[in-house]
């Protein structure tokens, strides 16, 4: 039986490159062994990948590289538990499993002529990377308007991406980044203050934009509320979530969200489909 029709069987892969992002926070970049299946790969921002390590397990983990990137898979992966422990654990050059993509993705198509804004708190800009990334493509930047990345961790230390969010980013056309941690600290200069709270204080119009979510629950709800504050209606604004993501097909049952399943119905959601589900998530 063949990756094709087997969904469930991994595709061996080789670990290319490992950046470390911060004390917890690695990004893989990954290139599966089979010629033909990296030809062949194609995922769209916002979807997933299924990472084995052999002998250990396998989960779930947003792509946060763009489609426009070819030739390789970027994960970026918090050390959280047995098989993210593992994973930090291995080398450039090491194997590894991967199937996939796998769920929706940010509805990129509907936002064109629209300006854009990303909002992220730690780890949850991963996901929104890869957009961000689809959209600074050259072949890509002017069907989108203005773009604004309000992105915070708890210090400075558990920003992820700095190359991208305080160098690469900002040199971007009709940009503006916004970043904050959340208590002040010698070493940092800009902002301090809560991710939701430095929304409402910068305050985005809401006019001709789509607001794109990820980070903590906690910060998704307050995010959430902020925009409304602003006069986002609930269409305009999506957030991609990660919840116990198992099997990627449906099947286990670990992932629902009442009759949703992320691996299925999302990651990616709008606020419209978010406030119709019960408050697990």
């Amino acid at each position: 039986m063949s990756h094709r029709d087997n969904p469930l069987r991994p595709h061996p892969a080789t670990i290319l490159k490992i950046v470390p992002e911060t004390r917890d926070v690695k990004t893989f970049r990954l290139t599966l062994d089979d010629d033909e299946a990296m030809e062949n790969w194609r995922h769209e921002p916002g979807q997933l990948a299924m990472v084995s390590v052999f002998g250990v397990g396998e989960a779930m983990f947003s792509i946060s590289s763009a489609p426009t990137r070819r030739g390789f898979i970027e994960l970026s992966i918090k050390c959280m538990g047995k098989v993210t422990r593992a994973l930090h654990g291995l080398e450039a050059g090491d194997k590894v499993g991967m199937r996939g993509p796998y769920g929706n993705h940010f509805p990129y198509e509907q936002f064109k002529g629209q300006d854009l804004l990303f909002v992220g708190g730690g780890i949850g800009l991963a996901p929104l990377r890869s957009l961000v990334d689809f959209v600074f493509a050259e072949e890509n930047r002017a069907d989108y308007g203005r773009v604004e990345i309000l992105y915070g961790a708890r210090s400075y230390d558990d920003l992820c991406f700095k190359y991208d969010v305080l160098d690469g980013w900002t040199k971007q056309p009709n940009t503006h980044i916004y970043t904050t941690i959340d208590r002040a600290e010698e070493q940092w200069r800009g902002h301090v203050g809560f991710v939701p709270a430095y929304l409402e204080e910068v305050a985005p119009a809401a006019h001709n934009k789509v607001a794109l979510i990820c980070g903590p629950p906690i910060m998704i709800k307050f995010v959430m509320q902020a925009l409304q504050k602003l006069d986002f209606r609930d269409e305009q604004v999506y957030s991609t979530l990660e919840l116990r993501m198992k099997c990627g097909v449906g099947k286990c049952g670990r992932c629902n969200i009442g009759s949703k399943f992320v691996c299925l119905n999302g990651p990616v959601f709008s606020m419209a489909e978010i406030g119709q589900m019960p408050p697990e998530f």
